[in-house]
């Protein structure tokens, strides 16, 4: 087995073990990121009126997003919409109720702790219209051009292999497929060995000039990389949207 190889499976494993921990705990009823001490992670970055009751409490105490990719990503009535990283679940049940019956939403994440737990809270939100998928971002169990819009909240910078992530939302979107995600960035001299958040995105995070360079190599265009707040040292929360053309 390569060196390659090896930090690879390391990695994977380490993301793994931390989001089924935070899933167990979220289960257990606990809030994993307070959104009355923090605006950098969490429920609290989302708008009031993002929350109603057909969404589970348990959904938003869940979260440990750094935006809200639903202010993001434009979603219309009949869309299919991919949640990269789909966690609890929340982004993909309030996708749901903006796609409406005759579009779908579709969350994906490799830790089975978290999609017990989505699969729960679609249950208690009667959500028909959605599907939870295990398994990993780089790696997607759809097919070609089968998705309007991918979107993501704090997930794809945990990945090490961001150019296959982003090979893959170019695959799975149609022509002229949008991707509106929250994600973190580096600045250019931040050192990126410190975990510096809740998550511990800090690890992994590249700078908008990577993030634009990734992106344009996987064959979309229109990008547009902007930072919102800071979320650590060296580290900025971000909107990014690209299209596939």
């Amino acid at each position: 087995m390569s060196d390659e190889h090896t930090e690879r499976s390391a990695a994977v494993a380490k993301v793994r073990d931390r989001y089924a921990s935070a899933a167990t705990r979220a289960a257990a009823g606990e809030t994993l990121v307070d959104p009355c001490e923090t605006a950098r992670f969490g429920a609290g970055l989302y708008a009031d009126g993002d929350f109603v009751e057909a969404i589970p409490i348990g959904a938003a105490a869940a979260s440990l997003g750094c935006g809200n990719p639903l202010a993001v990503a434009d979603l219309r009535e009949g869309e299919t919409v991919l949640d990269l990283g789909s966690g609890g679940g929340v982004d993909v049940l309030l996708s749901a109720r903006r796609v409406g019956p005759t579009g779908r939403a579709i969350g994906l994440d490799m830790t089975d702790e978290m999609l017990d737990l989505a699969r729960r809270h679609a249950v208690e939100a009667g959500a028909t219209n959605v599907e939870f998928l295990n398994g990993r971002i780089e790696d997607v169990p759809l097919p070609d051009a089968s998705v309007d819009v991918v979107i993501s909240n704090c997930v794809i910078t945990l990945s090490i292999d961001k150019a296959a992530v982003f090979r893959e939302i170019a695959r799975v979107l149609r022509p002229g497929g949008r991707l509106g995600i929250s994600d973190l960035i580096a600045e250019t001299d931040a050192t990126r060995t410190l975990d510096v958040d809740p998550t511990g995105c800090g690890t992994t995070a590249i700078t908008a000039e990577e993030y634009t360079e990734l992106l344009t190599a996987a064959g979309l265009d229109e990008i547009t990389v902007a930072a919102t707040h800071q979320a650590g040292p060296g580290l900025h929360a971000a909107i990014v949207r690209a299209r596939r053309p």
